[in-house]
């Protein structure tokens, strides 16, 4: 070995790997190879500390408190069935909102339909240039 004092073994007993780049862990402190480096890799004592998630409501995307002990999925349903902000009617989507800009039509679909060449939004029916009067070419393509 040419360059003892490079690297640091792994501090997992089971490992002790020689590690060129050595990793600290942020909870504990030690050092561990790549394979180690999770809390539950090296089953972590501090991991509590560092290793702390907030599950979010999946209907008002509010972060939920979970108390030390308590399983999530029961606080989220609590908070859902009793705290939740969360009100359909308020959130529904309307689906067709392009309203077609032929004079005198009234109809919306749900994707827009531009004309090449006006470049105006039109409805299925009208969206060939000779079936909305285009004005945004001198002649047309077609009469197909």
């Amino acid at each position: 070995m040419e360059l003892p004092w490079l690297g640091e073994h792994c501090s997992e007993r089971s490992c002790k790997q020689l590690d060129f780049l050595p990793l600290k862990c942020d909870a504990c402190g030690e050092v561990f190879c790549k394979d180690h480096i999770r809390y539950d890799d090296h089953k972590c004592s501090s991991a509590y500390r560092k290793n702390v998630q907030v599950p979010v409501c999946p209907l008002c995307n509010t972060p939920i408190p979970v108390q030390k002990g308590e399983i999530p999925d029961i606080v989220v349903g609590a908070h859902i069935d009793k705290d939740c902000k969360y009100n359909p009617a308020q959130h529904k989507q309307k689906i067709f909102t392009n309203k077609c800009l032929k004079p005198g039509c009234k109809r919306k679909e749900m994707m827009k339909v531009v004309c090449e060449q006006c470049g105006g939004n039109f409805c299925i029916k009208h969206r060939h240039p000779l079936d909305h009067d285009c004005k945004g070419s001198s002649q047309p393509i077609s009469k197909a």
